[in-house]
């Protein structure tokens, strides 16, 4: 959620059961004005918590002139002091897959380890080795984010547009959904390049605007029924929670530009998902 409505905002989503101390939004109001002026990010959005043994992890996420393209994510323990998240890559989110597991400890030099045996040639002659994966916590988080944000990053239709330079641009002209709008899941977008390749019919191709259309829907997510609609605060506010990711809230105000979303929660997805549907 933008830094700028985050004292606003928090109240919204409050009704998850997760929120922050009067002191931490304090003090992430003034140090995220100071990150996006050090770092020169075009916006700066506070984009949760990630609760671990030792310590807790809060997240920033700064975006630059392309609002889904120059993304960049910084962790801090006393929401003063930022530190700079590596960039998550393929291999780095299969080595975290296969070795990290469990809670989060709190501590990025903490180091996760998995043996694995790989067995080399055939028959009797075949040799077994071990192969010790070694993941950090520093990189656990990076590519725990970036999972979050992938799978369940959530923005109303029409909120983004695409330029005619392919750059993803907030809509200044957007006014917000109506009520009717806000109820149907179908106009929410989720902020991640398009992977739903589902054919459409001539009839739904009518209704797509190629400058804001060129997101997935979270209507088509599979399994059906991994997000929660809902109107709360005497039905003035559209909140959308995931139930893949246990923490995610997504807030809306019919009506108003004011949308965001926010997670809290232990980092894991919850695999249970399939059987509690």
């Amino acid at each position: 959620m933008d830094s700028n409505s985050l004292l606003y905002a928090m109240e919204l989503v409050a009704g998850s059961g997760h929120t922050l101390t009067v002191e931490e939004k304090t003090v992430l109001c003034t140090s995220l004005v100071i990150l996006k002026k050090n770092f020169k990010f075009n916006r700066v959005l506070f984009w949760g918590k990630i609760l671990g043994f030792k310590n807790d992890y809060f997240i920033a996420q700064g975006r630059g002139e392309d609002e889904m393209q120059d993304q960049k994510y910084l962790y801090s323990f006393n929401c003063m002091d930022w530190y700079l998240l590596p960039p998550a890559t393929d291999s780095m989110i299969q080595e975290v897959f296969k070795a990290a597991k469990g809670r989060f400890m709190g501590d990025p030099s903490y180091v996760y380890e998995d043996v694995e045996i790989q067995r080399k040639g055939e028959g009797e002659e075949a040799i077994a080795e071990e192969l010790v994966i070694k993941v950090t916590e520093e990189n656990r988080l990076a590519a725990t984010v970036y999972q979050i944000d992938q799978e369940v990053s959530v923005v109303p239709r029409g909120a983004f547009i695409k330029s005619p330079h392919e750059l993803v641009q907030v809509n200044l002209s957007f006014g917000g959904l109506t009520y009717s709008e806000a109820g149907k899941l179908d106009n929410f977008l989720h902020f991640t390049k398009k992977k739903n390749m589902k054919k459409k019919s001539i009839l739904e191709m009518a209704d797509l605007n190629p400058v804001m259309d060129f997101m997935d829907l979270l209507s088509d997510d599979i399994p059906k029924g991994s997000w929660h609609l809902r109107f709360e605060c005497a039905n003035r506010v559209c909140v959308i929670r995931s139930h893949l990711w246990l923490g995610l809230t997504f807030y809306h105000i019919p009506m108003t530009p004011q949308h965001g979303y926010i997670y809290i929660g232990d980092g894991t997805r919850n695999l249970d998902l399939p059987f509690m549907l």
